[in-house]
């Protein structure tokens, strides 16, 4: 076995993997909350990924930054994730909030228009061209390696990072009282009202925590991969869905696996399964149907309790 093409594809795997987790918690926090599929997210993903990128230049740009390119990074990741939170919080109470108390399907409708919405809108303000974050001058190329396993610079960020936020909301959730407040939101939405919680408070508070995570995402793609451009968030909004509903949709564990099973499949595939660089996406996507008729909740999902 070539151990070193195993590596290489697993810490590519690992890396995609962390930024389909953080797509697919915003997916489950908000499915967890309000039981709708928010499919504007993967375009919200986009916009944190162009925010990210006008931070950058609005420093000076990657070559000649006016502040220290790790200080660039974190003023990227801070931008995109407020920005994008922001747009989350504005969607919610625009696109989902007046639609809240209808049948199913119009929410379902609104969320597809607003994805056409954020696309089409990038690409008039943006425009169709790639933009290029430059990692190499940003935070230069240096890779790091322990016997066959080679790590770079932007991989170890992105992976790290993504730990750092996985973590830090898991600690939301289970420690504070905005958290305490989603958990008991999520459980019976008029009993929290009943009992004083501000239920459109929780809510919004939830699509500002989810976008404010695709934001993040959108930036360590950018980074690791180097080019941006408008359509990027669909098929990654995709993956982040698949991941949700493969770890089981609403739960953040199963968010969290999940993109990780769909990042090493992705990577796996295309190294190991014909023709696995071209049809990538069909392998990941069977693995989903594969799951689904396994276990349809998810692997660590719990399945519906129907009240009669």
């Amino acid at each position: 076995m070539n151990w070193s093409l195993f590596w290489d594809l697993t810490v590519s795997g690992v890396t995609l993997g962390s930024v389909y987790a953080l797509v697919a918690l915003g997916y489950s926090m908000v499915y967890g909350i309000l039981k709708l599929l928010n499919f504007a997210h993967g375009d919200v993903y986009m916009i944190g990924a162009f925010m990210g990128w006008f931070a950058l230049h609005w420093l000076g740009g990657p070559v000649n930054p006016s502040v220290t390119g790790w200080l660039v990074v974190v003023f990227m990741f801070v931008f995109a994730m407020v920005a994008c939170g922001g747009l989350g919080m504005v969607i919610e109470r625009f696109a989902y909030r007046p639609l809240r108390n209808a049948p199913r399907i119009a929410p379902l409708i609104s969320a597809l228009g607003v994805s056409f919405f954020l696309q089409n809108s990038a690409l008039l303000i943006f425009g169709a061209s790639f933009r290029d974050y430059d990692t190499f001058h940003l935070i230069g190329a240096k890779t790091y390696n322990y016997r066959d396993i080679f790590l770079s610079v932007p991989q170890i960020l992105t992976i790290v990072s993504a730990i750092a936020l996985m973590i830090g909301l898991t600690l939301l959730v289970a420690r504070t009282k905005i958290g305490k407040a989603m958990r008991a939101t999520s459980f019976d939405r008029e009993a929290a009202s009943m009992m004083g919680i501000d239920v459109d408070r929780v809510i919004a508070s939830t699509f500002f925590i989810g976008s404010a995570l695709a934001g993040a995402a959108g930036v360590m793609f950018a980074l690791v991969f180097g080019q941006i451009y408008h359509f990027m968030g669909f098929l990654a909004g995709l993956k982040g869905f698949t991941a949700a509903v493969i770890g089981g949709i609403g739960s953040i564990p199963g968010a969290m696996l999940g993109g990780l099973l769909v990042g090493l499949a992705e990577s796996y595939a295309t190294g190991y399964l014909p023709q696995g660089s071209t049809f990538q996406n069909i392998y990941v996507f069977a693995l989903l149907i594969l799951i689904i008729l396994i276990k349809p909740s998810g692997i660590l999902g719990k399945a519906d309790v129907k009240k009669v």
